[in-house]
C-alpha cells in the first residue's frame, strides 16, 4: 500500500536564523547619523572662528601695539649694591685697669668729641703720683746743692786751690744728679697721664650704642668688647662695588673735580632714601669678582640711612644727548643677537637686526639697526614673522591717538 506523500513544509524564518529587517526601516538610521554630523560640525565652526577673530583680528591680520623711535636725554645711571658705613667706627676701650666708678652717657646719646663718658677710680694713682712728686723735689734739692759746690770747685781750680779730680768728680756728680731729676720728673709725667686716662673721653663725635660695661666693674687696659661702641652717624658713608669696564668714566670724573651724585635707594630698589656724592675709588682691583670698591658720601642729617643697612646705590655718569631711544619690550633677542619688528608703510612687520647701549627700566639707546621715526613693535611678537602683516588696534579706533604717537614723547 503506498503512503502519500507528505504536504511541502512551509520555511520559517524565525528559526532558521537571524532576522534581517527590510531596507525600509534602514533609512532613518541613516537620516538620524546625518544629522548628528551636521550639527557636530555647526558646533565646532563657531567656536574655531572666534578664535580666530580674536588671534588675529577682524581682517584676519596679528593686532600688535607700535611704537615710534625718538630722540632724547639717556641718564647713564649704575645701580650697584651697596653697605653703609661709617666713616668713624671706635670701640671705646680704657688704656689703664681699674675701678669704673662713673659712668656718664645714656645708650643711644649723641656726643661730641671730648665728651667724658667714664671715670676709673683715680686714688691708686693719685697716691703713687705724690710718691714721685716726693722724690722728684729730693733729687731737685740734691741737684741744686750739688750745683752750688760745683760752681765753687770751678773758682777754685783756676786760682789752683783745689784738686783738679775733685772739681771733676763734683761735675760728674752735678750731671748724674740732673739725670735723677729728669727720670723723676718722667714718673711724675706718667702718673699724670694715668689720672687722665682715668677720665675716658670721647674720641669722636657719634652716637654711643649698648653700653658693654656696668658701673663698679674691674675693667682692664683693651678688654674685648671695650666700654661702649661710639658710631659717627653725620656724615656717613656707603661702599659699593664698581665694574672695571666702568672705571674710566667714573676716574675721569673724580680727576676732573666734577661732582658724581649717589643716590641711594631700599633694598628692595623702590624707595630712594638718601642723596650723597661720591668720594673716592679704592686703590685696587679685586682679581676674584673684577671690581673695585668705591665710597659715596651722604649727609645723614636725618639719620636716614644706619650702619651695616644693605641700599641700592644709583651712580649718575654721565648724561647721552640726542640719543636714539625705544621701548626696552621692543627688543627680542635671536641667534644674531638682539633685534626689533620693524612696521613697514604697507602693515608688514621686519626683522631688524639692532646694536644697544645704555638702558634704564624703559627705554633702551639703539646705534644701529634703525632711523628715526621707525615704529616698531612693542606687544604682541610671539606669533610674528619677518613679512607678516599686523593691524594697530588703538590706530584703527576712531576718536583714540594711535599708539606710536603716545610712545613717542616717552621716546623723546
Amino acid at each position: 500500500m503506498d503512503t502519500p506523500p507528505s504536504p511541502p513544509r512551509s520555511q520559517d524564518h524565525t528559526t532558521t536564523g537571524p532576522a534581517r529587517a527590510p531596507r525600509g526601516r534602514r533609512v532613518p538610521y541613516l537620516v538620524g547619523g546625518g544629522l548628528a554630523l551636521i550639527l557636530a560640525v555647526a558646533f565646532l565652526r563657531p567656536h574655531h572662528g572666534g578664535m580666530t577673530s580674536h588671534k588675529h583680528g577682524a581682517n584676519g591680520n596679528q593686532p600688535v601695539a607700535v611704537a615710534t623711535i625718538g630722540r632724547g636725554d639717556m641718564p647713564v645711571i649704575l645701580t650697584e649694591l651697596g653697605t653703609v658705613v661709617p666713616i668713624t667706627n671706635v670701640t671705646v676701650q680704657s688704656r689703664i685697669d681699674g675701678y669704673l666708678t662713673q659712668v656718664l652717657f645714656t645708650e643711644g646719646q649723641h656726643v661730641h668729641k671730648g665728651d667724658l663718658l667714664a671715670l676709673i677710680d683715680t686714688r691708686p694713682y693719685d697716691v703713687l703720683l705724690a710718691q714721685y712728686e716726693g722724690q722728684l723735689e729730693q733729687d731737685v734739692a740734691q741737684l741744686r746743692a750739688a750745683q752750688v759746690d760745683n760752681a765753687r770747685y770751678q773758682r777754685l781750680i783756676q786760682q789752683n786751690s783745689v784738686a783738679a779730680m775733685t772739681a771733676k768728680d763734683q761735675q760728674y756728680k752735678v750731671e748724674q744728679l740732673e739725670g735723677t731729676v729728669k727720670a723723676d720728673q718722667a714718673l711724675v709725667d706718667n702718673e699724670k697721664l694715668q689720672i687722665t686716662y682715668c677720665h675716658i673721653l670721647a674720641p669722636v663725635d657719634g652716637r654711643v650704642g649698648i653700653r658693654a660695661v656696668d658701673m663698679g666693674n674691674y675693667i682692664t687696659a683693651g678688654q674685648t668688647n671695650g666700654l661702649v661702641i661710639l658710631t659717627q652717624m653725620q656724615p656717613i658713608s656707603v661702599i659699593f662695588t664698581l665694574p672695571e669696564n666702568d672705571i674710566g668714566p667714573v676716574a675721569d670724573r673724580l680727576r676732573q673735580g666734577t661732582p658724581l651724585a649717589v643716590e641711594a635707594w631700599d633694598s628692595a630698589n623702590l624707595n630712594r632714601i638718601a642723596t650723597g656724592q661720591a668720594s673716592v675709588l679704592d686703590s685696587q682691583i679685586d682679581t676674584s669678582t673684577g671690581t673695585v670698591r668705591m665710597r659715596a658720601i651722604f649727609a645723614n642729617s636725618q639719620e636716614e640711612l644706619f650702619p651695616n643697612q644693605f641700599v641700592n646705590a644709583r651712580m649718575l655718569v654721565s648724561t647721552d644727548h640726542d640719543a636714539l631711544l625705544v621701548p626696552t619690550n621692543a627688543l627680542q633677542t635671536g641667534p644674531n643677537g638682539q633685534f626689533v619688528y620693524v612696521v613697514k608703510a604697507d602693515d608688514t612687520v621686519e626683522v631688524r637686526n639692532v646694536k644697544t647701549g645704555h638702558a634704564n627700566n624703559t627705554m633702551t639707546v639703539l646705534t644701529d639697526g634703525v632711523k628715526e621715526g621707525e615704529r616698531v613693535v612693542t606687544d604682541g611678537v610671539d606669533h610674528l614673522r619677518d613679512g607678516v602683516k599686523v593691524s594697530i588696534p588703538a590706530a584703527e579706533a576712531p576718536g583714540h591717538a594711535a599708539t606710536d604717537h603716545g610712545k613717542t614723547g616717552q621716546a623723546g
